[in-house]
């Protein structure tokens, strides 16, 4: 075969690549969509994979997602070990639907055995859209790399107005106080975000105060759905959890 003709091969195999890597990524999105249809109102859990049974937040997300599972909140992690581990535990204990989102990577990523419904990915952009997509509100305990990028992530997305606003709640003033002060101090100095953007971030120390955030945050979303006219399941489960937390009449 002359050069030509290898290179048609070439440009031919390339193209059936994509070609399938497309259906993947179809596959993965419809498998997603399908399995969390019905799932919320939900709260995603962020936070190092690295943190051992014995760290104080691991500690504190186990406490916080048992008292969000009680109350009938879903619980929503990426599957893996450390804080997502604990959220899951917590979910499991409480009795509610404890919803692992893992991914496929070579180190970290070992699934917990606490999820109650586990899925798997291959796509982080993926993974991202079904974290972000149904979950009612987020709750970030201190991590690395991939924490940041879902904090920030979800920010651009409200920001932009590409996601409806709903509640950030950093988990922990000795790991996130400098990051705030950091944008306090240089970003909105700098102008590079505006002193409301930091409207869009909650800060907390205790699974008590966690809980309290979104309860309020949750009766929000009711009476704004309830404005709506938006009876969709969302609503329902959130009445029947704010009557239940006392929170409604």
């Amino acid at each position: 075969m002359n050069s030509e003709e290898l290179r048609l091969i070439e440009e031919l195999k390339l193209r059936q690549g994509d070609t399938w890597r497309v259906l993947k990524i179809m596959s993965e999105f419809v498998q997603g969509f399908d399995a969390l249809a019905s799932l919320g109102p939900a709260i995603t859990f962020f936070g190092s994979s690295r943190l051992q049974e014995d760290d104080p937040y691991y500690k504190k997300a186990y406490i916080t997602a048992y008292m969000l599972g009680r109350l009938g909140f879903h619980i929503i992690t990426g599957g893996g070990p450390g804080i997502m581990e604990a959220a899951n535990r917590g979910g499991k204990d409480a009795g509610t639907l404890s919803v692992g989102l893992n991914i496929q990577i070579p180190t970290e990523q070992i699934p917990n055995r606490y999820q109650t419904l586990s899925l798997n990915f291959d796509y982080f952009f993926i993974r991202k859209v079904m974290l972000l997509r149904y979950s009612t509100a987020y709750i970030i305990f201190p991590g690395g790399f991939g924490t940041m990028d879902e904090l920030f992530e979800a920010l651009t997305l409200i920001q932009t107005g590409k996601s409806p606003a709903f509640p950030i709640i950093l988990f922990g003033y000795d790991y996130w106080s400098k990051l705030l002060d950091f944008m306090k101090e240089t970003m909105i100095n700098y102008g590079t975000i505006n002193k409301e953007d930091l409207d869009l971030i909650l800060l907390c120390d205790s699974p008590d105060e966690a809980v309290e955030m979104i309860l309020e945050e949750m009766e929000k979303r009711y009476e704004k759905l309830r404005k709506e006219k938006d009876y969709s399941h969302i609503f329902t489960r959130l009445e029947k959890i704010l009557k239940e937390a006392g929170v409604l009449k």
